[in-house]
């Protein structure tokens, strides 16, 4: 670490130490601390500080609401580690590293990197795309250890678990935790594996975040996964609460839920569960068993696109759209762009919904895949459309993967049962059609909301 950075974290740190004694009169006082250690220029995130500030000076902003009650209902030593490793570490540290060498190696270098601990899962929910793995992969404690050791040599402090059920490896995870307890670890699970002793965990090791898969209220969360799972997660949403362990939520929206888990009701439900973020990620018709009428209509896509922008404006939860918040990141974040995903096989994927490689990481070190042929297709490619409601090479642009894949020679990494990639497409070619012009009087229509930079927030 060169001696601007531990200026940068002395600083920071000292300043984050007013805030345990009065948050709503030192918050102010951090950010001043930010702006004078953020680097100049785009590289210090000017835009996501502006954006800051504007929540922390209006009381009445329901943002601003969050805000506070993440200050005043954290762990305050894993309120420490969130913003050394996150804000610090992830952001102002981290990116202009990133930058460097994207410009040094003319690929993409990710902000994170999603990685599949185990293919195995204790529960078999309807439609996951995880299950076309099978449930005998596992990547091991070195190689997971490697990756990430490598990715700080990139400038990647933020690793996000999926799986299979990561939590089956616990006792991996929390000690990949205090072995790089510089990074932030994010988890997808299903909460039903958490409970009291992994919690004391969490505490112990402050750098490990989950964000639990429910799919609305008990009927609909029990139909997808099984009798009894939505009493389980509501029990852990209580342990982590009680503990002041931060979590999120992962909603994954379809034909037939997307009312429910769209609602105001449900959206109280969140906050009053304790999450304070909430995924949404639109189904995905991935896999030869997949089920297309599982696809939201292009009517309701656009009114979720419009209840979640509500939902920021009004509810005290941050809430992410995968799919509809292209605008905010400059269209696909994919293939290293933001981030990339490596499944329990070693095989590495452009995304996580996008199961095409010529890379594995027990082949190759992580620069090498960044640059092998599907990862420079996405490079030279994206974005895939100027209309950045329809980023996905898939999803919406279709030709855009069959062409990445065919010219790449790409193969599957599903080993249960590969798909090619035109029975993929095709399933996706009548939507993006019937999709398109809903996007373009969306993204041409005045009361849209101007994208703030073509990076994650801060």
């Amino acid at each position: 670490m060169d001696a601007s950075n531990k200026m940068v974290r002395y600083g920071l740190k000292k300043a984050f130490g007013y805030i345990e004694r009065d948050p709503e009169e030192n918050l102010p006082k951090l950010m001043d601390w930010v702006d004078r250690y953020a680097p100049e220029g785009d590289k210090g995130f000017p835009m996501q500080r502006a954006a800051f500030r504007r929540v922390i000076e209006d009381p009445g902003c329901a943002m601003h609401k969050l805000m506070y009650r993440v200050f005043t209902e954290t762990d305050k030593d894993v309120l420490k580690a969130m913003f050394e490793n996150f804000i610090l570490n992830g952001n102002l540290v981290g990116w202009p590293r990133q930058e460097e060498l994207r410009e040094r190696y003319n690929c993409n270098i990710p902000w994170a990197i999603l990685l599949d601990p185990t293919s195995a899962c204790n529960l078999h929910c309807t439609g996951c795309w995880a299950a076309e793995y099978g449930n005998k992969l596992n990547l091991t404690f070195d190689e997971i250890d490697s990756i990430i050791t490598q990715g700080k040599e990139l400038g990647v402090y933020i690793y996000i678990y999926t799986g299979g059920e990561p939590l089956v490896r616990k006792d991996d995870l929390i000690a990949l935790c205090r072995k790089h307890n510089d990074c932030q670890f994010l988890c997808f699970t299903n909460g039903t594996l958490l409970d009291e002793s992994f919690a004391d965990s969490m505490l112990s090791v402050r750098n490990f975040i989950p964000a639990i898969s429910v799919e609305g209220f008990e009927s609909a969360t029990d139909g997808r996964r099984g009798p009894g799972t939505y009493g389980k997660v509501v029990e852990a949403m209580s342990l982590l609460k009680r503990k002041k362990l931060p979590f999120g939520i992962s909603c994954c929206y379809t034909s037939q839920n997307f009312e429910s888990i769209s609602s105001g009701e449900y959206f109280d439900q969140m906050v009053e569960w304790g999450a304070s973020f909430v995924w949404y990620f639109h189904y995905m018709p991935i896999g030869n068993d997949a089920a297309p009428e599982l696809l939201p209509t292009p009517k309701q896509r656009e009114l979720m696109y419009h209840r979640i922008r509500q939902a920021r404006r009004e509810k005290p939860i941050f809430a992410m759209d995968f799919q509809n918040d292209g605008e905010f990141v400059g269209g696909c974040i994919a293939g290293g762009r933001r981030y990339f995903h490596i499944n329990a096989n070693g095989d590495c994927d452009p995304c996580v919904f996008i199961h095409y490689s010529n890379a594995n990481i027990r082949d190759m070190g992580l620069l090498d895949v960044l640059r092998s042929p599907l990862f420079m297709a996405y490079h030279d490619g994206q974005p895939f459309n100027g209309n950045h409601l329809m980023p996905c090479p898939m999803l919406e642009n279709p030709d855009k993967l069959r062409g990445m894949v065919e010219k790449t020679g790409a193969r599957s990494t599903d080993l249960q049962s590969p798909e090619s990639v035109e029975h993929l497409c095709d399933k996706c070619q009548e939507y993006a059609q019937s999709w398109a012009s809903a996007a373009q009087r969306l993204w041409q229509g005045p009361c849209r909301e101007k994208a703030a930079g073509h990076r994650p927030a801060v």
